[in-house]
């Protein structure tokens, strides 16, 4: 059995460009499928956060018109009463890579607010990358990429294919026009070749270590493309 680390947001809501605070944290769902998929594998899940603070479920991620009806979010709520590492994460750095097989970002709005300038994120990130073992991201989990510099200042996800939350997803979802920033926009700035799939459907990319998956619907499938390279 191998332990597969899972960094989560340890914000609790997202800064909007007028300063309002958005309620978030993490997107169920991005944390629980994957969780599930690597317990039932005989995978151990270990938690980190910034500063090891427990981490908030976005509220919204609960509710029955995002989990396919009622009985489904109650399944998704009783399935994270069950994830009991997130009551007691660790703190990031404190987290030493080598005692991991894989590296995983859940998203929610989250790590707009947090992970994206974290610089022990950043060289967590940086360091999963470069020792080959799998790194997955997902929907607003790439905002951390963000945070990762080279030994040349460069970011060294620059020219990987991937994907995240896009444009076309966030004014969907309404926020767009209240946003600081958008996702996608600046993962192109960074110098990622970012493909985008229809809004909402899964969709998951896979680039050498690193895999990435567009929305909460790619979670499922990226957590199985991360067994596959385990």
């Amino acid at each position: 059995m191998s332990k597969i680390l899972f960094v989560l947001t340890g914000a609790d809501h997202w800064t909007l460009a007028d300063g309002t605070e958005h309620p978030s944290g993490f997107w169920a769902e991005e944390a629980l499928a994957p969780y599930e998929a690597f317990t039932a594998a005989g995978h151990e899940v270990v938690v980190a956060t910034p500063g090891g603070v427990v981490p908030t479920v976005d509220r919204a991620s609960l509710a029955p018109e995002v989990n396919g009806g009622q009985e489904n979010a109650d399944r998704v709520a009783k399935g994270l009463a069950s994830f009991t590492a997130l009551l007691n994460p660790m703190a990031l750095a404190d987290v030493k890579l080598d005692e991991y097989a894989a590296v995983f970002y859940p998203g929610g709005h989250g790590p707009m607010e947090d992970l994206a300038v974290d610089a022990e994120s950043g060289r967590l990130l940086v360091d999963a990358l470069a020792s080959g073992r799998p790194l997955g991201v997902v929907c607003h989990g790439p905002a951390a990429l963000l945070a990762a510099r080279g030994d040349d200042g460069g970011n060294p996800f620059a020219g990987y294919r991937m994907t995240g939350f896009t444009n076309a997803e966030e004014v969907q979802g309404g926020l767009a026009d209240k946003a600081k920033w958008l996702l996608q926009d600046r993962l192109e700035e960074i110098g990622v070749r970012f493909e985008e799939g229809e809004p909402w459907a899964p969709k998951v990319v896979v680039d050498r270590n690193l895999v990435t998956g567009q929305n909460p619907a790619s979670s499922a499938p990226l957590a199985a493309e991360l067994l596959k390279l385990l």
